[in-house]
């Protein structure tokens, strides 16, 4: 499937919202990229909005001329990459290749018919060109829509790696010209904390105090199957040898190599026969362990450390010594029950056993090369009485080995460490050892162990060697454990309390000589309940009485979790988090629960909770009321005295609390979102610090703008003073997992970002310190206020209060379809009703982003920025020109905002009315189509129109790279969403039992395949 080809005219990005299109053309108001045609360019990959901070500010510049560093020239920026432009022509001629041969010419022939209309439309913007590609996709038969929808969404999957691709060879290249580091480094981060006069050590020590967590979930927004994403990763490692010098021969291996595995991806099934289980959730995660983390954390961490002991050596002591573990991942997935009834106690004790077997496999593998490779001979070198007592307890009899006192040593640690994987995993998971050693009860005697290994080295000429492979096998011990990743329990509030209310119905309980019903008791009364409870010595749960099958599945949960504890060490399971966190009495029910299954114990000397076993307690603040209170609830839960004295002694002085931006935007829109949780992340920080208590805000962001998405560079930059201070949490969702980590290179600089943006944030010379930002707030926080209401306004009279908004949002998207697509263990709907108010945050976006329509991440701030600009707020200018300027201010001065606009506009260049129209289409109300369509448009025009006037550019003015790839992406979005408008169309037509009800046919199937492809093409849509 060739790429399209070069030569169309240019026209300029900054007529996107100017003037008017002459007849027979679309309107550029409806679509910000539609009539930008980037010079001489091949297809694109979408540089996605979570990798935006991996191109370096100098290729986000105009500048026509090229660049010169010494000899190097380097290509101009506004020009694409040859390499990414061969590439992807290189891997779309293969793909073209296969579909002639597995299809016929004839099925080509129409797949490249519409591609070519599809380009031309892009290129120029006709409308019968639009309503010639309709015509097609209408005549399709039902085996030719399944060819075309593959078709293009396996050019679209392939693109993407190209452009991951590509990611790798623009850093590679970077770093090779010897210019500053790129923005998003380590480097770049240590170099602006020099400046700012911070030592090594003084970084060093602050290490020590940080913990920063990705954390893996299975939100239901990556449609791609793990065997699927397996042939992607091949093609991947296959493409990159193409850089390297290749001989004829070498060469047309590599291209028989490339065609073949394009080939089995053409012939592999796209779609899930199956829903997903729980376990198939777990293990697809754990792939990415074994192709990415755990090569790529250590990696990360051995470079750190070599850039930290660069200029000063005092900061290590001893000089091998690993870093802290700062860095670590987190996990969801077997542990998060809300609203899914397949987690449960089974589940969490197989996420945990799957997970150790996965890093005890990777350390049994990594000692047995090591015992290969140290062939360090004590004839020729000395040890240390360390090493040498460590060699002595291996029962090795091999007369080779006795003056190899390295690999004598390794061989009882390889012993010891089998024996841990049996004790753990109850099966063998390597080569039998020679004999048996007793197992490591902590991964800290692992630890030890190694580093005598590592300081005998050090201590004779073997530094070189320890770095080798040794020393990356510690850091990656003190980072992984046994148990991998720590793993996260999750239950709504409600939950909680119809349990509690039947513990207490079934023990008795009594107030004021009256059963106690918990859940209709006030608020001020839980509190009083609970908190006695907590001091009491007889239990509420009793062995012999039969609970309700959720009160029981609850207790066998936190029971597990005790278990896995024991097994895997408290680093396996650190948190608890309650979702719909709405009161105080929320967190204490949790204590209570703890109590009850053995995870803490109480205290009879009037102290409180003194046990050190349990979990913390971590509450998710969603909604925009609930992010409103959480201020409040967190002072009120910090001046417990038994939970401020287990804060101090159990969890190091930190509290950790999770805010949501799923259902807050859901809730209230894009602006108003995103201002609440600003809003009450800068006023935690003051409940916190009065408190002596140190805050880690974990942040559920998604994949797209609305949730949270973007870059997560910027976005911790953006956070308000003193909420990030080396401590965040932030999860990985969906496709976004896959976008970020498929590549083990693409993973590691993702990592790195992170890591670079807490430092950035965390220590002197972050330009939104507390002065500043309090600076904005006086000056600005007004305005944003009012804002925020006008923007929920117009969002909530939308969503929530046009007649009919339901109807038209259900049969204008694949809402239906998504639930059928097997992509998730969770259901979409949390009841079995047609109610946007039950429909889960996630399926919600994702089915604006299937249409074109992208409105969570916009909807309401048009109306918004016009209101204050009309009317003003209290204390606001006069004239409507300086109330501009204010906007103009703001956007120039105030990271948060900046960052908001700036997310914002790329979910701008995104949309495209012109397809949502066609999706309009479907609504059979034409009133109702009508009157909700022109709302949108109007405020999609409304925003386009006053985002220019306030940041003073188009849609992607400043962002020529992304602009380019975006434009030529779309050529081949285009025919998926003219294919899935028409399959949408056949499907409802017959009548037909909505998706996941019945037995698939092939219009279904070519459905969602059509998703799957919008999908990969605009990567992080969930």
């Amino acid at each position: 499937m060739p790429a399209p080809g070069a030569g169309a005219a240019a026209a300029g990005v900054d007529a996107v919202h100017a003037a008017p299109a002459p007849a027979g053309q679309a309107s550029p108001a409806k679509a910000g990229l539609r009539n930008y045609d980037p010079p001489g360019t091949a297809a694109l990959g979408i540089v996605s909005e979570n990798e935006r901070a991996c191109i370096s500010e100098n290729e986000h510049t105009q500048q026509p001329t090229p660049t010169f560093t010494g000899d190097t020239v380097t290509p101009s920026p506004a020009a694409p990459p040859a390499s990414l432009r061969n590439d992807i022509r290189r891997l779309g001629k293969v793909l073209g290749d296969v579909i002639r041969e597995c299809e016929g010419k004839s099925v080509y022939d129409v797949i490249e018919k519409l591609r070519r209309s599809a380009v031309k439309f892009r290129r120029e913007g006709q409308i019968k060109d639009s309503r010639t590609l309709e015509r097609y996709v209408a005549r399709l038969s039902e085996k030719e829509t399944s060819s075309v929808a593959r078709a293009f969404s396996y050019f679209l999957h392939l693109s993407n790696i190209a452009e991951d691709r590509d990611q790798n060879r623009r850093q590679r290249q970077h770093e090779l010209t010897g210019t500053e580091p790129m923005r998003g480094s380590l480097a770049h981060a240590l170099e602006l904390l020099d400046q700012q006069g911070v030592s090594r050590r003084k970084t060093l020590n602050f290490l020590k105090q940080t913990c920063i967590v990705p954390v893996l979930t299975a939100h239901p927004t990556e449609v791609q199957r793990k065997s699927t994403l397996d042939v992607h990763r091949e093609i991947a490692r296959h493409l990159a040898q193409s850089d390297d010098a290749l001989t004829r021969t070498e060469q047309t291996e590599l291209e028989l190599h490339l065609a073949g595995l394009i080939s089995t991806l053409w012939q592999t099934r796209m779609l899930r026969w199956q829903k997903l289980t729980v376990i198939d959730e777990i293990d697809n995660a754990l792939s990415y362990y074994t192709s990415t983390f755990l090569h790529a954390l250590p990696q990360l961490y051995q470079d750190l450390a070599r850039q930290l002991h660069g200029t000063d050596t005092s900061a290590f002591d001893p000089p091998g010594k690993a870093l802290p573990p700062f860095l670590q991942m987190g996990s969801w997935i077997g542990g998060d029950r809300d609203g899914n009834p397949n987690v449960d106690a089974s589940t969490l004790e197989q996420a945990l056993l799957r997970q150790s077997t996965v890093i005890l496999r990777h350390y049994l593998q990594e000692i047995h090369a090591l015992g290969k490779g140290l062939s360090v001979s004590s004839s020729l070198n000395g040890v240390t009485p360390e090493l040498d007592a460590l060699s002595r307890t291996s029962l090795d009899a091999s007369e080779h080995r006795i003056d190899e006192p390295y690999r004598r040593a390794l061989i009882h640690v390889y012993a010891r460490m089998a024996a841990t994987s049996r004790e753990l995993t109850g099966k063998s998971l390597a080569e039998r050892p020679t004999y048996d050693a007793p197992a490591y009860l902590t991964p800290a005697g692992l630890v030890d162990d190694l580093n005598t290994l590592s300081k005998s080295l050090q201590k004779h000429h073997g530094s070189a060697i320890a770095r080798l492979r040794l020393s990356s096998l510690i850091q990656a011990v003190s980072v992984f454990g046994f148990h991998l990743a720590s793993l996260d329990l999750r239950q709504s509030s409600d939950v909680h309390e119809r349990v509690l209310t039947e513990l207490f119905l079934t023990a008795g309980v009594e107030l004021n000589g009256t059963p106690v019903h918990y859940a209709a008791l006030p608020e001020d009364e839980k509190i009083a309940l609970l908190r006695m409870e907590l001091q009491q010595a007889r239990p509420l749960v009793s062995p012999w009485i039969r609970y309700s099958e959720e009160t029981e599945k609850e207790l066998a949960i936190l029971r597990m979790a005790a278990s896995v504890r024991q097994r895997y060490g408290h680093a396996a399971i650190r948190q608890t988090i309650i979702s719909h966190t709405e009161s105080l009495s929320d967190l204490l029910e949790v204590l209570v629960l703890q109590q009850e299954t053995g995870l803490i114990t109480p205290s009879h000397a009037g102290t409180g909770l003194a046990s050190p076993q349990g979990l913390m307690v971590v509450p998710l603040f969603e909604t925009i009321p609930d992010l409103e209170k959480a201020p409040a609830i967190m002072a009120a839960w910090l001046d417990l005295p038994e939970v401020i004295e287990r804060i101090h002694t159990t969890h190091d002085s930190i509290q950790e609390v999770m805010l949501g931006y799923s259902d807050s935007n859901k809730d209230g829109g894009y602006l108003t979102s995103n201002w609440s949780l600003y809003v009450a992340e800068r006023q935690l920080v003051q409940v916190f610090r009065k408190r002596k208590v140190r805050l880690r805000l974990f942040h559920g962001r998604g994949g797209s703008v609305a949730r949270g998405g973007g870059s997560s560079f910027d976005a911790i930059l953006a956070q308000p003073p003193g909420t990030v201070n080396g401590q965040i949490r932030l999860t990985e969702q969906g496709e976004v997992i896959q976008s970020k980590y498929k590549d083990a290179r693409v993973g590691r600089w993702h990592l790195e970002n992170i890591v670079a943006a807490t430092l950035e944030a965390s220590l002197p010379g972050n330009p939104n310190q507390a002065s500043t930002d309090d600076t904005h707030m006086e000056q600005f926080g007004a305005v944003v206020e009012y804002l925020s209401e006008q923007a929920q306004t117009s969002y909530r009279d939308l969503v929530y209060n046009t007649p009919g908004f339901n109807d038209y949002f259900f049969a204008s998207t694949p809402i239906r379809e998504i639930a059928g697509l097997n992509i998730g263990s969770r259901p979409a709907s949390r009841k079995a009703n047609q109610k946007i108010e039950d429909l889960r945050a996630i399926p919600w976006g994702f089915s604006w982003a299937q249409c074109r329509l992208m409105l969570t991440g916009w909807y309401g701030v048009g109306s918004a920025m016009q209101a204050y600009l009309d009317h003003g707020c209290p204390g606001s200018p006069a004239s409507r020109d300086d109330r501009l300027q204010v906007l103009r201010t703001m956007e120039q001065s105030w990271p948060f905002f900046r960052t908001l606009l700036s997310n914002m506009e790329q979910v701008l260049a995104k949309t495209d009315l012109d397809i949502a129209q066609r999706y309009a289409g479907l609504v059979p109300d034409k009133k109702l189509r009508d009157t909700v369509f022109a709302r949108i448009e109007t405020e999609f025009k409304l925003t386009c129109q006053l985002f220019t006037q306030v940041c003073g550019h188009a849609l992607l003015a400043n962002d020529q790279v992304l602009r380019d790839a975006l434009s030529e992406r779309f050529a081949y979005i285009d025919p998926l969403n003219h294919l899935q408008v028409e399959l949408l169309r056949r499907h409802r037509a017959r009548g037909q039992t909505p998706a996941g009800d019945a037995p698939e046919d092939g219009t279904q199937r070519a459905i969602h395949m059509t998703i799957n492809g919008i999908a990969a093409g605009l990567r992080n849509s969930g």
